[in-house]
């Protein structure tokens, strides 16, 4: 191992360890909103790829809503509101897209106002 390649380690675990919890839902919403939209893209043999991205998906929404659901979440009411119904939105709307129903659009877009929302949540502060 040289210098480098320590190096470059020394600052990956370094940036893990400082993310904030904002920016670790930023970048794992990311990542499966970029999984699912490559997965689409790459046409119907990379099917089963999607179909994992969408599962992901509804795993972090299930997630989302839980926490949203505590009631010592300290977002606003009307806020974990809209995450809850979005929430049941992407089930539902997961659901017809596997079933070749519905369109991935909607679930890219609501996690794309996600990000923009936690993006602007993080530079306000």
């Amino acid at each position: 191992m040289n210098a480098q390649t320590l190096a470059k380690r020394a600052y990956a675990q370094t940036a893990t360890t400082t993310r904030t919890p904002r920016g670790t839902e930023y970048e794992l919403i990311a990542r499966i909103t970029h999984r699912m939209k490559a997965s689409a893209e790459a046409g119907p043999k990379a099917f089963p790829k999607l179909v994992e991205a969408l599962s992901d998906n509804q795993k972090l929404w299930t997630t989302l809503a839980v926490d949203v659901a505590d009631d010592q979440n300290g977002l606003p009411p009307e806020l974990r509101a809209r995450i809850f119904y979005l929430a049941e939105f992407v089930h539902q709307h997961t659901s017809k897209v596997l079933a070749k129903k519905g369109r991935l659009s909607p679930l890219l877009e609501i996690n794309a106002a996600i990000l923009r929302g936690l993006g602007s949540r993080s530079t306000s502060k």
